[in-house]
């Protein structure tokens, strides 16, 4: 299924360009560029604090950068925000709903904003609430939910009008294993077509390794690495490391952990 948002020609998904976010005294992305193409999924990775959330808020709007340039499909998220909006479908990592709505209500609504005509909207909300399972939950209000459902209909918000670029932050949080299946299928169908993008925030190592064509991995707000498996294994001089061995030694993070485990008698 194509999209509905037809993207501008010539110009990739996304491209950032030495981005730089700071709150207050902290800084917390610093000269970071990197860009998607078209048909690609890409993984930013890092640790809690490393700035994956701050670079998507500041792709997505949420956030103005201090310095540096963002460009989706050539919109200027600051100065279009309306048009990048338009472009973009957006899972954020925390599960913020209008509680006193049911799922019916609130993705009803999020379809009458991507102005999806009603049939459309209904079809497509039929097939995502039996692909995922939430038929049953659907007339009830989100506050009586489980994180997992309400983490569903996020998912589905944003896959509901086939945007150009999907954001996905850590998306996986609380879905089950046949829900993160179902998500992995979906991504990868998503950018068949060659011309949509993905930007995939997670902390599952495996995920990123079988899902996301390249990954970027944070720390500090810096980015100390950047390519598909085979590309960092060949800047850490390891020919079967693993992604989390490559992670934990750009980030010089290797050590500590084994420090961590001899400290609590891990041998």
């Amino acid at each position: 299924m194509g999209s509905d948002i037809p993207a501008p020609p010539r110009s990739p998904p996304l491209l950032v360009d030495h981005l730089h976010v700071r709150y207050g005294e902290r800084v917390a992305v610093e000269e970071l560029t990197f860009r998607i193409g078209p048909g690609e999924i890409y993984g930013l990775l890092g640790s809690n604090g490393a700035g994956k959330s701050s670079t998507i808020k500041s792709v997505v709007g949420l956030v103005r950068p201090g310095a540096g340039s963002i460009r989706v499909f050539g919109r200027d998220p600051m100065t279009d925000p309306l048009g990048v909006k338009a472009l973009l479908g957006y899972v954020p990592e925390s599960t913020l709903l209008f509680d006193a709505l049911t799922p019916r209500e609130f993705l009803e609504f999020v379809a009458s904003v991507r102005r999806l005509p009603a049939a459309l909207a209904n079809e497509r909300l039929a097939a995502y609430a039996r692909a995922f399972q939430v038929d049953a939950e659907f007339e009830q209000p989100l506050a009586t939910l489980s994180n997992g459902t309400r983490q569903k209909v996020l998912v589905i918000a944003a896959f509901l009008h086939q945007p150009s670029l999907l954001v996905l932050d850590e998306p996986l949080n609380n879905l089950d294993p046949r829900s993160v299946r179902i998500m992995k299928e979906l991504l990868a169908q998503y950018v068949r077509d060659g011309t949509r993008g993905v930007l995939f925030s997670t902390h599952t190592m495996e995920v990123a390794e079988q899902l996301c064509h390249r990954v970027g991995i944070l720390d500090h707000g810096r980015l100390r690495g950047e390519g598909s498996l085979a590309d960092l294994r060949r800047q850490v001089a390891a020919g079967d490391a693993t992604l989390e061995s490559i992670f934990l030694r750009l980030t010089s993070e290797e050590e500590g952990v084994r420090e961590a485990v001899r400290s609590l008698g891990g041998g």
